[in-house]
């Protein structure tokens, strides 16, 4: 049996065996691998010249091919040859030709885009800065709205609006200013301990408690956390009772009567141990907690209360109802400041104070989210689109983009500097949305309704469902740094979500 290299598969004429691999080779050949590579090329481990092993053979006479026996076929092969290397020449001169072609134009691209990256800077930063002072845009400015004196001259009744003061408005603007700055800075890094998007994935249902609610009238309509203290939980419910819960001792810390009919808005303050409750009793009741008596009631509207939302002062309180008017109202003195009715003529249904308190959207009966500048009370902008009354609307805390819902199982996104939608999320057909809302940093979004889900902002992607409740989940809040995430129902249940 012949020798065979196991490099160039010919006969070798000076046989040598490889001690690693035990494979034959040609002398000249491996040397000269071995010194370019210092392994074998077979099993791939470190190889010297001096470990091969020479193979005792007699020479071995290779016969000339027959192509190679005249002057003919030698020129032949060597014509071949030169034409073959001629066209190979050729197509490598192709190849750097486009090569040269392909980085020309990369080049010129990457010069555009830095030229775009820079335009776009520097629009974005005007951008925010125009948005920082919340100006009123002419170009969708609506008509202007019926104030509350004039209401009431045409019939109307209910509390009479002593107006917003100079001092007042000079505080809004103050809180609003100092907002944005610390906003802005916030804006440029994570927030330190906000949990990832994997752990957000790796929720689970820590506890469910069903006994915060009267069992006779079920279902829990409203929730919010308090976020001085975390451990804990407002809900509202159809009972007409609204509950201070401690989710850490699984106590019921109070529970809050005077309504007369259900508790369909809850928020808890966030420098005081204090709780503001909204019903279609037509009334805006704040609660002392360690009392569990009601400190001031608000008489601000003369249908159902439908939105509230406390403004970052901590002072004033805004609302909406089916009388189609909102209202901005001190929750230290009960006194209403301003009442401004809607001109489409039609019912509110949500209301939410964007992050600085300066603007604010409302939800109407059909189909519109409205923005409002509180100091001008009047609507600077409309944001059409959806189909049904709208359920809930929330502004993230980068204080550029709010997200609404209707009912029509999609999630829109507007873009605030832009004015228009830049995102739906459209989800199952018949699904029911109760309530949307960002966590404190802005990076997720959750909705409650048919289930609980959990998006990841900016790519809107969806990390999370849960679908833990028997009915139709209403509230949903996250706490600090999402470490976890609460939910009631129309089950009569609240629930928690973390990691274990």
């Amino acid at each position: 049996m012949a020798l065979c290299c196991a490099i160039s598969n010919e006969v070798p004429e000076v046989p040598v065996v490889s001690p690693s691999s035990g494979a034959v080779f040609e002398r000249r050949i491996i040397e000269k691998y071995i010194i370019e590579n210092g392994v074998d090329p077979i099993s791939g481990k470190e190889l010297k010249v001096e470990d091969l092993i020479e193979i005792k053979t007699p020479p071995i006479v290779k016969p000339k091919p027959p192509s190679a026996t005249s002057i003919p076929a030698t020129l032949k092969s060597m014509q071949d040859e030169w034409d073959a290397l001629m066209l190979h020449t050729f197509t490598q001169r192709q190849q750097l030709q486009t090569a040269r072609q392909e980085l020309s134009h990369a080049l010129y691209q990457h010069d555009a885009a830095c030229r775009v990256i820079a335009r776009l800077t520097k629009e974005v930063t005007a951008a925010r800065e125009a948005l920082a002072t919340l100006k009123p845009q002419v170009a969708v400015v609506a008509p202007q709205p019926t104030h509350a004196p004039e209401a009431a001259a045409a019939g109307g009744g209910g509390a009479a609006a002593v107006g917003m003061s100079g001092e007042v408005v000079s505080r809004l603007q103050e809180r609003a200013t100092a907002l944005t700055q610390e906003r802005k800075r916030r804006g440029r890094t994570v927030p330190e301990g906000l949990l990832p998007p994997d752990q957000i994935r790796s929720f689970l249902t820590l506890a469910s408690h069903p006994g915060l609610h009267s069992a006779s009238v079920p279902g829990i309509l409203a929730l919010d956390i308090n976020p001085s203290d975390q451990s804990r939980l407002l809900t509202g419910g159809n009972d007409r009772n609204a509950t201070v819960f401690n989710k850490d001792t699984e106590q019921v810390v109070a529970i809050l009567k005077g309504h007369t009919k259900k508790v369909t808005r809850v928020i808890y303050h966030p420098d005081e141990d204090t709780v503001i409750t909204a019903s279609p009793d037509h009334t805006i009741r704040v609660w002392n907690v360690p009392t569990s008596q009601t400190s001031v009631i608000l008489r601000s509207h003369e249908g159902p209360v439908t939105g509230l939302s406390l403004h970052p002062t901590g002072d004033y309180v805004l609302s909406t109802s089916t009388d189609q008017h909102w209202a901005f109202s001190d929750i230290r003195t009960g006194a209403l400041l301003t009442k401004v009715s809607d001109s489409s003529g039609v019912s509110l249904t949500t209301a939410q104070f964007h992050p600085d308190g300066l603007i604010f959207g409302t939800g109407t009966e059909n189909s519109q989210v409205k923005i409002w500048d509180l100091k001008e009370q009047s609507n600077v902008a409309n944001f059409p689109g959806h189909v049904g009354p709208v359920t809930s609307i929330s502004f993230s805390e980068n204080g550029y983009y709010l997200a609404t819902a209707a009912e029509d199982a999609c999630v829109k996104l507007w873009d605030l500097r832009k004015l228009k939608n830049f995102k739906t999320i459209q989800l199952e057909e018949g699904y029911v949305i109760k309530e949307l809302c960002f966590d404190q940093s802005g990076t997720y979004l959750a909705i409650a309704g048919s289930d609980v889900r959990v998006y990841l902002c900016r790519q809107w992607q969806e990390l999370k469902v849960f679908n833990d409740h028997t009915a139709s989940a209403t509230g949903v809040r996250f706490g600090r740094h999402a470490h976890y995430l609460a939910s009631t129902s129309m089950d009569r249940t609240l629930k928690l979500y973390g990691l274990e």
